[in-house]
């Protein structure tokens, strides 16, 4: 029986700590005794002492753990070492696996993309922005709804830091960024603590690195010239282009 979430759900979704130290676990075999169970999975984790940990099949942080934090109601590491196990079938992880993103960073790297590369970026760019959605619910489901908006930003830092810098990319981070910003100010997204504008001030800081790398990435900046976005974060990337007009 196979877990309805799978790593990336795992990674995106927990905090970097956490996640670190749960791989921590994992790597060393301290995930012990693991068995299915109907609606999840038991296993110990050894720690300062052997703890008894169950998780749910189809939310990771969904389950028990007779840790401090486990009966606290707060997801620990003990939890998130069993989902990884449950995902992974106890096979290795590759170092991909383990690579946490700290926000959307420049590659680097100059290149151009083909046709089929691009429609799966798009296609991921899709998948990550369902995550960031508009909120209606009681207050008491407010940090969940958090959880899914710093979990998209988590997985579109990952797509915007393995992008190669060209004209396409930067057209394509032009693009999403004005899907974020519709979102934010008329797609009911509620961004009071800031992870959506955080995440698109990093990508135009990402964009201006593209300029410095690759000036044609310039020419994709005209697609904002005359918008008027929530906070102005477009300003620096129309200013590059009026400058070089």
């Amino acid at each position: 029986m196979k877990p309805i979430y799978n790593l990336d759900k795992i990674k995106f979704a927990t905090d970097g700590p956490t996640f670190e130290k749960a791989v921590g676990l994992y790597e060393k075999g301290k995930v012990m005794r693991f068995k299915e169970e109907l609606n999840g999975f038991l296993a110990t984790v050894s720690g300062t002492k052997p703890y008894s940990v169950y998780v749910d099949r189809r939310q990771y942080d969904q389950g028990d753990c007779d840790c401090y934090l486990g009966q606290n109601n707060t997801l620990c590491k003990h939890m998130v070492a069993v989902a990884i196990y449950a995902a992974m079938d106890g096979k290795p992880l590759a170092n991909e696996d383990r690579e946490l993103i700290d926000g959307p960073t420049c590659s680097g790297k100059l290149g151009e993309m083909e046709e089929e590369k691009l429609a799966e970026i798009k296609r991921t760019i899709a998948a990550a922005m369902k995550y960031i959605k508009a909120y209606s619910g009681p207050s008491r489901t407010w940090f969940a709804y958090q959880g899914s908006l710093s979990e998209g930003c988590a997985r579109l830092s990952k797509i915007v830091s393995d992008l190669p810098v060209s004209r396409q990319a930067a057209k394509i981070l032009v693009e999403m960024l004005l899907r974020l910003d519709k979102k934010i100010c008329n797609g009911g997204v509620d961004d009071s603590d800031g992870t959506v504008g955080g995440f698109i001030e990093e990508v135009v800081i990402v964009l201006e690195e593209y300029v410095r790398l690759n000036p044609e990435c310039i020419k994709s900046f005209e697609d904002l010239c005359g918008k008027s976005t929530c906070f102005g974060w477009e300003e620096p990337l129309v200013k590059i282009f009026d400058d070089k007009s």
